[in-house]
């Protein structure tokens, strides 16, 4: 069917809508798009230009493309070229608002490729009539600005794909490195807030970062997942450890301080200040359990501790004034026993120091350093008095005094058997003989009068 040239103005064809794209900053750049201007109204004159490319053959519709013709679908209406002729206009506008769209960058790969795919197929496969020559010259710039930029995306997508991979690698990395600790090594604060840290990061890259491949994503999550259920497995079996430690802890220093509780009101000053002191030791090595528990038996054991030695406090200032009264008594009594000395008068040193020994012992409790300081003083009087009473007895001792005289006689025998032999060599002449037996004389002599001097 030809297209006359006289006919009315056609119907207007389907408008096709202006799109102007939101600016996208792109690589730090801001980018604004430019609008392409599509006609939304398309006169008789183009409507027949575009026509003109096409033919009514029998049933269809023919596109004739130079030497190729293309059946572009079935001829129906008066004016079957018309709308095929309207369709060809609306992709040359899809053709435009793509080109004006790539000005922009606001366009995701899947965005490139599926309009490259389309617009392909409207030259591959063409359902309309138009000059369509014209619209494969102007495609084929498009199309190789298109596939530029697609090949740049997908390099820089590439490149971000491997550098949060790299991330996530450092991610899960840390995670296992934390799992891995030996439980004494684990800081449990620190640590468990970290693995917090390191799952909201994750959670964070998968949500707004570069998409990693479904296989790696996967390995690594799971990675991430074996370390994060690993550490809590640790943490669960360090807790219950740490709560029966705790438990025991406490059950110990509850029996400590009832302990303690009890001998707040006792008044027995010494041994009880030895049983705080023990009970003490028992509270440091019982080990530390939950804060909590801990402080709160802390300061009902310090306060039986408090209540009695603050008592023995009032106590023993209460007695003060006696205990100073007494120490002049214990004093008094000690000088007494030292007026003994040097001993001269064995039995009345002996009676002396009786007397200053129960003065000593009535005249009651001192303050212990001068206890020890007067009982030191007394001591010392008390051995010299031993010392001498055991010399006296050892001058008497009957036993001593029978050796002692077995041998005075046995000497005072020998003395005069060599008085008897040097009268004899005198009278022989025998002057050797003489300063021999002489010699010998003196020093039984000498002998004898030792003995003599020990018994006297």
């Amino acid at each position: 069917m030809s297209i006359p040239t006289a006919a009315p103005k056609p119907t207007p064809p389907k408008v096709v809508s202006t799109k102007t794209p939101s600016p996208k900053v792109l690589a730090g750049k801001t980018h604004h798009p430019v609008k392409v201007p599509v006609v939304s109204d398309l006169d008789a004159a183009e409507l027949a230009a575009a026509a003109s490319h096409g033919v009514v053959d029998g049933e269809s519709v023919v596109l004739v493309d130079g030497d190729v013709r293309h059946v572009v679908g079935p001829a129906e209406g008066d004016e079957p070229l018309l709308a095929y002729a309207r369709r060809y206009f609306e992709h040359i506008g899809a053709l435009e608002r793509f080109h004006g769209r790539l000005e922009t960058s606001e366009l995701s790969i899947r965005d490139i490729d599926g309009a490259l795919t389309s617009l392909r197929a409207v030259v591959a496969t063409p359902d309309c009539v138009g000059d369509l020559a014209s619209f494969r010259e102007r495609l084929a710039p498009i199309e190789e600005q298109a596939t530029a930029l697609r090949d740049t995306m997908a390099a820089a997508k590439a490149e971000a794909r491997a550098l949060a991979l790299g991330e996530r690698e450092e991610i899960v990395a840390r995670a296992e490195a934390i799992a891995a600790k030996g439980e004494d090594a684990i800081r449990w604060k620190d640590d468990t807030a970290e693995l917090r840290q390191l799952l909201d990061t994750w959670k964070t890259a998968q949500k707004s970062g570069a998409r990693l491949g479904k296989d790696s994503e996967k390995e690594l999550w799971q990675r991430f997942a074996h370390a994060r259920s690993a550490f809590e497995r640790t943490r669960k079996h360090h807790f219950a450890d740490l709560d029966k430690v705790n438990t025991d802890v406490a059950s110990h220093k509850e029996a400590l301080t009832a302990k303690a509780e009890s001998l707040a009101t006792s008044r027995e000053w010494d041994a009880t200040s030895r049983a705080f002191r023990d009970l003490m030791g028992e509270w440091k090595n019982a080990g530390r359990g939950r804060r909590s528990a801990d402080d709160a038996l802390w300061t009902r054991f310090r306060a039986a501790q408090d209540a009695f030695f603050e008592a023995k406090r009032i106590a023993t200032e209460a007695t003060a004034g006696i205990i100073s009264a007494n120490l002049g008594a214990k004093e008094a009594a000690v000088k007494e026993a030292e007026a003994i000395l040097p001993i001269r008068d064995l039995p009345l040193a002996k009676s002396t120091l009786r007397g200053a020994q129960d003065r000593f012992e009535a005249a009651g409790e001192v303050p212990k350093p001068d206890a020890i300081r007067l009982a030191r003083r007394l001591s010392a009087v008390e051995k010299a008095v031993r010392e001498a009473d055991g010399a006296v007895w050892e001058k008497k001792n009957p036993e001593l005094e029978a050796r002692v005289s077995g041998a005075a006689q046995q000497l005072v025998a020998a003395i005069a058997d060599l008085d008897a032999q040097i009268a004899a060599a005198t009278k022989a002449g025998d002057a050797k003989a003489v300063a021999s037996l002489t010699e010998s004389r003196v020093a039984r002599q000498s002998w004898l009068d030792q003995i003599q001097a020990s018994v006297s």
